[in-house]
């Protein structure tokens, strides 16, 4: 997981909030003949299960073999980093 920080101009009693960042990355692998198929309810319930543990969707996109099969989806999630 890779960490990033991002500063952020809400000012509260002149203190500037720091936001910190983590991102994961999925591999939904496709099946079937042609690779175009994915378990719409099992996906649905990996998506909302990291919904869950407090992670966002930010980005999710297909990746190709030749002739344009899909392999695999991608999906790309950032969560806050709770400062203490």
């Amino acid at each position: 997981m890779a960490t990033n920080t991002t500063l952020e101009y809400k000012k509260e009693r002149d203190f500037i909030m720091i936001k910190s960042f983590e991102y994961k990355t999925v591999q939904i692998i496709t099946e079937g003949f042609s690779r175009v198929k994915i378990d719409s309810p099992d996906f649905n319930e990996r998506l909302n299960s990291y919904g869950k543990e407090g992670w966002e969707l930010i980005s999710a996109t297909d990746s190709n073999e030749s002739y344009g099969r899909t392999v695999c989806i991608v999906c790309i999630f950032k969560r806050e980093i709770l400062q203490q």
